[in-house]
């Protein structure tokens, strides 16, 4: 059925590829295989966002239920949402739809190849592929699979070097996560993008709240629309310290927590707070998570807990 040749390890030759479901991953990812010499030979789409964004992205795919794209795939995507993963996998061990030594992967960060199970049982070959990877639907999806990482688990070597060779197909970069690790490397993956977002836009909060009222003559007004200028003021600033961040780790830290200036950091909890309590809480923790990161005076934890709080790193 999939056949391998033997260069550095066992490579993939042009597979039938199978996608289930057609959504900004999935999609995304079934193009850069195609890229790469595979072919998308079916997936599966349910809602009209999904079935239009199949025949955007692989409009030679036929659209199928899930378990007819199974029984034709020699390569089977699974890139659902990892709540849903576990109850597709059970359905398609069900109908028997998925054939022995067809490859199996799943896109979800969370789980490794554990919730293949019922598959595994059936033959198949069980592959944990994740793209570290915010995806938006869009066309720049696939291009950016090819700067990125992807977290991969596997049950043995050649599963790994199955794994590996998929995605530096696709121009990605394999790192190899433990089963046992998948959670912990999920957890770091969420707290860095997500809660940036977060961060970011009440940081773009608070601007807007400083500079409203005030524009220079001809100058774009404030509002709430993105893109503007809070934005345009927070994004070189914001760029650089990502950057020093990556490359310097937590000598990178610089300001009023960095500088252990409690009177600062008294101010901006004031001021915060007096525009949004919870933008301030969160300023509030992130204070207190810098304020270990440099061993802060005593002083500074003083106003960022109510009893000193944990100083330690």
């Amino acid at each position: 059925m999939t056949s391998f040749g033997i260069t550095n390890g066992p490579v993939p030759a042009r597979l039938t590829v199978g996608i289930v479901s057609a959504g900004r991953v999935g999609t995304a990812v079934g193009a850069a295989l195609e890229r790469a010499g595979h072919i998308v030979g079916a997936c599966s789409a349910v809602s009209a966002a999904s079935v239009a964004r199949a025949a955007k992205r692989l409009p030679e795919s036929e659209i199928l239920p899930a378990a007819d794209v199974a029984a034709r795939s020699e390569l089977l995507i699974l890139a659902v949402p990892d709540d849903q993963l576990a109850d597709l996998v059970k359905g398609l061990a069900a109908t028997q739809s998925v054939k022995p030594g067809t490859l199996v992967a799943h896109t979800s960060g969370a789980n490794g190849i554990a919730i293949l199970a019922p598959l595994t049982e059936l033959g198949a070959l069980p592959l944990a592929i994740h793209p570290a990877m915010t995806f938006t639907g869009h066309d720049e999806d696939t291009a950016r699979l090819s700067s990125a990482c992807f977290g991969i688990t596997a049950a043995d070597d050649i599963g790994y070097a199955i794994a590996q060779s998929l995605v530096l197909e696709i121009g990605g970069e394999p790192v190899r996560v433990r089963e046992e690790n998948r959670a912990l490397y999920h957890a770091a993956l969420a707290h860095g993008s997500n809660h940036l977002v977060t961060l970011v836009v009440d940081a773009v909060e608070a601007l807007r709240a400083s500079l409203e009222g005030d524009e220079l003559l001809g100058q774009q007004l404030i509002d709430g629309d993105p893109g503007g200028v809070a934005e345009r003021v927070l994004q070189p600033l914001l760029s650089a310290a990502l950057d020093n961040a990556l490359r310097r780790g937590p000598s990178a830290l610089t300001g009023p927590v960095a500088r252990g200036d409690a009177e600062a950091v008294a101010t901006h909890l004031r001021v915060l707070t007096d525009l949004d309590p919870e933008l301030a809480a969160g300023y509030r923790a992130m204070s207190l998570r810098s304020a270990q990161r440099v061993g802060a005076p005593t002083t500074l934890f003083d106003i960022l807990t109510e009893t000193g709080g944990d100083r330690r790193e």
